[in-house]
């Protein structure tokens, strides 16, 4: 899609969300006013026609890793949070039709009295007819992460664009936190994020969007204008690999 200052740059792009971003003042659970806000922004993008899925991960209410550390078997502690993932998808969805964006929340594990099963081309014709899609349940497969997940829908959908949406502008040399001289990159190639060991997701997903050359856009989401803005395809927002 051309961009002529007012429109966005891509026609087809997937969100990544983390759980946390769903989480209230407390650091767990769901906040209604978080997914207020969350739909808000995503509403702004769908009316510049920008066809979104989302993929969220659960990190808000389930971490796999806290049941492994304690003994539990893994591919259970996955599935935990798989099934946390529909959870959040399921409050995304409510937040979003409560503003009038159309849904679709689709799943890797059948729940057929909640959501669609994921099934790739209904997931498209979804977003063709212009609603949000909302991709839950993970890969559906254990020892595979959320970013994983959004990398091959990414693939799977046809997205010009990852986008993953944190708590940071961008993409740092070292911690902003910890380092007052850490150095915020516009732009890196996949190779230099390799070379370097920049932090940008799990090495599956990174992976995945490098051997099909999905670019990845980094950017804080909370900021008031920079999803807005990495849609509409400004790269000084965050940081985008390709």
């Amino acid at each position: 899609m051309t961009n002529d200052g007012r429109t966005a740059a891509y026609k087809r792009i997937v969100l990544k969300l983390s759980g946390e971003a769903l989480a209230g003042p407390q650091g767990f659970g769901i906040d209604p006013d978080r997914a207020e806000t969350i739909a808000r922004k995503v509403q702004t993008i769908h009316q510049m026609g920008v066809q979104t899925a989302l993929v969220i991960g659960a990190g808000n209410l389930w971490r796999g890793s806290t049941g492994v550390s304690r003994g539990m078997e893994q591919s259970t502690a996955d599935h935990m949070g798989m099934i946390g993932t529909v959870m959040n998808g399921l409050a995304l969805q409510d937040a979003l039709e409560r503003i009038g964006v159309v849904t679709r929340v689709q799943t890797a594990i059948q729940m057929n009295a909640v959501a669609e099963p994921y099934i790739r081309l209904r997931a498209i014709r979804h977003l063709e007819k212009g609603r949000v899609v909302i991709i839950a349940g993970g890969t559906g497969n254990p020892f595979f992460t959320t970013d994983t997940a959004a990398a091959l829908r990414a693939k799977e959908i046809g997205a010009e664009i990852m986008i993953k949406a944190t708590q940071v502008n961008g993409v740092y040399s070292a911690d902003p936190r910890k380092d007052p001289n850490a150095v915020r990159f516009d732009e890196l190639t996949y190779q230099q994020v390799l070379e370097n060991r920049y932090h940008v997701m799990d090495m599956t997903a990174f992976t995945l969007c490098q051997e099909h050359q999905i670019p990845i856009m980094v950017v804080d989401f909370w900021s008031e204008d920079d999803l807005f803005e990495a849609v509409r395809g400004n790269t000084t927002v965050g940081t985008i690999v390709r």
